[in-house]
């Protein structure tokens, strides 16, 4: 069976993304043609898209071609200006992820959850730009997955703890699960990069980001993410192990003159990106 990821009707608001992110000084904010690094573009293979099933079509092509069009663009969808980066590129993810396991992916507890299930969404892996020029991007149907069990999702308001260990229908053969960090703390000025699934958009990569502060639950850190990239990988840019999981942040977006919207970008001193430490997830400890 083979799948294409088709629009069906407007979706409307940044309400759909919990914890909202944001933009600190210039924005780093790179699609996957534009990074040259080999080791970034691996880590990128193992990172996937939470799409919702309603945004999903079934056909007979030999891949799966999101559909853009006026109501799927970021544009349309979130109302931002014409002007405003990746305006026109299709906003299709809830949520993002990544491997640590054969079929073990983390995301964010405010994504899924146990009680409600997984059934409402898939799990798509290079959901990116690669090619110039060309905005559509193309997935393979085997890169598709679906959600068989959470297998526990955490979201505490008192401690703020918030991750969730998700286990995929079947084993990811083609890309690593990422090395993560196990022991320790991830320091103060440690430099950061993510990859993820800002306001829904294909897999971007943005580093220029350090560690500002850190707890024993998260770390905030000046990293230019948005609703959409909760769940996703934030990375240590010395050693390339994932230090923690992207789970909220300041506003996304503010009014402009013109009444659409544009990126809120503060000064790089005002952290709030929160990102859990990936050494509170317990149950990935023996990967």
């Amino acid at each position: 069976m083979k799948i294409l990821i088709t629009s069906l009707l407007a979706v409307t608001c940044v309400q759909a993304f919990a914890g909202d992110k944001i933009i600190y000084g210039a924005d780093d904010r790179q699609d996957i043609r534009d990074v040259s690094d080999a080791a970034l573009l691996e880590l990128a293979a193992s990172t996937a898209a939470m799409i919702p099933n309603w945004k999903v079509g079934y056909y007979t092509d030999k891949v799966v071609i999101p559909a853009i069009n006026d109501i799927l663009s970021l544009e349309s969808s979130m109302g931002v200006c014409a002007t405003e980066r990746f305006a026109s590129q299709p906003a299709l993810a809830d949520c993002s992820g990544f491997l640590v396991g054969e079929k073990t992916l983390i995301t964010a507890g405010h994504c899924v959850n146990e009680a409600q299930g997984c059934g409402d969404n898939v799990w798509v892996f290079d959901y990116k730009l690669d090619t110039p020029g060309v905005d559509t991007p193309m997935v393979r149907n085997s890169n598709i997955y679906k959600c068989a069990k959470v297998v526990k999702s955490v979201l505490d308001p008192v401690t703020k703890m918030d991750y969730a260990v998700v286990e995929l229908d079947r084993a990811v053969p083609d890309r690593k699960p990422l090395a993560f960090r196990k022991t320790g703390t991830v320091e103060v000025d440690t430099p950061l990069i993510v990859i993820g699934h800002p306001s829904g958009l294909p897999t971007k990569v943005a580093g220029g980001a350090r560690v500002m502060d850190i707890n024993p639950v998260f770390f905030r850190g000046n990293l230019d993410t948005y609703g959409g990239n909760s769940g996703s990988a934030v990375f240590n840019a010395s050693t390339l192990e994932v230090e923690g999981i992207l789970v909220r942040g300041a506003r996304d977006y503010v009014a402009s003159p013109a009444g659409c919207a544009v990126s809120n970008v503060i000064a790089d001193a005002r952290p709030t990106e929160a990102v859990t430490l990936i050494t509170n997830v317990k149950e990935i400890s023996g990967l």
